[in-house]
């Protein structure tokens, strides 16, 4: 009698988050007749520890793939102002260039992967465990091949440790805790970022979701001996009075970590590949970006490793290079107080400084000359 054989498809995208989907999504517009599947352990709608902020530029990648950014935002209003505090107690606040949403990861992720069904793709229950290269084709679990496999399964990739990845160092590993809170008075419209000298660098947020809650966390370095007693208290502190419902844990592997995309049949996404802006936490845009990215390398032909390695890199390179500077920079928390003093004094520095923590922005000479003149 001879074994079943595998079920075989063009393209497997593990996890069906923002990452995942982009990726089918992109995949399927690319090459309409490729068969498509996404695999996630979980039924859909559930939860996602995240911040829940989801920056322009992310609709602007989800509309290049064809979804209309009004249905991605349905029932969760614009919020135009961010609020930033300084280490030392520096605080702008302004209207940003275009304002974010925020939008639970329960509806978003639904929404997404539901236009990626509706785009063609296949979505199953399943939880991969093993991941092994089979000549011309990659097999899961023994049940599946396909000829590209794309990892958007997070931030414990099963994935990524097939292919032997390093994992990210202490220092380049975040932690974060995240709950739902009643939304604190006078912040309807602004979302609040707060940093503390206390543990550097670590920081509070507060981000309202438009129905009277918002969406609260606390983090900071895996390297600073961060405890879940520690993230609470520091939540606390930053944000008194708070009351928060089922706060929960997640990693966060920065993009300071992040690793080569290797040649071959298998496209790292998202967390996988360690896209976690180092500044900010933000992940969202480079999920549906590097998704979109690595949907399209994997029906491209040829290496599709090598294709969305230079897709990345083109796509953004310099801006991980510049954020990866400014990480560094930003360990000193008197720089850190000198570049919020020069945004509250400037518009064009605060649109510098929200674009390269939340989107790709650069470093720019006129941000650094700014801070330079506060130091003095």
């Amino acid at each position: 009698m001879h074994p079943t054989r595998p079920e075989h498809w063009d393209v497997v995208v593990v996890g069906g988050g923002p990452a995942g989907s982009a990726a089918a999504l992109a995949a399927r517009r690319a090459a309409p007749d490729a068969r498509v599947l996404v695999l996630d352990r979980a039924d859909f709608p559930r939860d996602k520890v995240c911040g829940d902020g989801i920056a322009p530029e992310a609709l602007d990648v989800l509309a290049g793939l064809g979804l209309d950014p009004a249905f991605v935002t349905s029932g969760y209003p614009a919020v135009p102002r961010l609020r930033l505090r300084s280490p030392r107690d520096t605080t702008v606040e302004r209207a940003t260039r275009r304002p974010s949403h925020v939008i639970p990861r329960a509806v978003l992720d639904a929404r997404l992967v539901a236009a990626a069904q509706d785009a063609g793709a296949e979505l199953r229950r399943w939880q991969v465990r093993h991941v092994r290269m089979r000549g011309r084709h990659v097999e899961l679990d023994r049940a599946l091949t396909a000829d590209v496999v794309v990892a958007a399964d997070g931030a414990e990739s099963v994935v990524r440790r097939a292919l032997r990845v390093q994992r990210n160092l202490p220092h380049q590993l975040a932690v974060a805790i995240r709950g739902y809170a009643p939304e604190p008075p006078g912040q309807s419209g602004v979302q609040v970022l707060i940093t503390t000298e206390q543990r550097w660098p670590a920081y509070a947020w507060s981000f309202p979701l438009g129905d009277g809650r918002a969406n609260v966390g606390y983090g900071e370095l895996v390297s600073g001996g961060a405890t879940r007693a520690g993230l609470v208290e520091g939540l606390h502190r930053l944000l008194p009075g708070v009351e928060v419902e089922a706060l929960r844990a997640h990693r966060l592997p920065l993009s300071t970590g992040r690793p080569r995309q290797p040649d071959g049949r298998v496209l790292l996404a998202g967390d996988a590949a360690s896209l976690i802006n180092p500044l900010t936490g933000e992940g969202i845009f480079y999920a549906v970006l590097s998704g979109a990215l690595a949907g399209e390398a994997a029906v491209s032909g040829g290496d599709p490793g090598a294709s969305m390695r230079r897709a990345l890199s083109r796509r953004l390179g310099r801006h991980l290079l510049h954020s990866s500077v400014a990480s560094r920079l930003s360990s000193r928390p008197a720089l850190m107080d000198a570049v919020l003093r020069a945004a509250a004094h400037d518009q064009r520095v605060f649109d510098d400084v929200v674009d390269l923590g939340l989107a790709d922005g650069r470093l720019r000479a006129r941000t650094l000359a700014a801070a330079v003149r506060r130091l003095r």
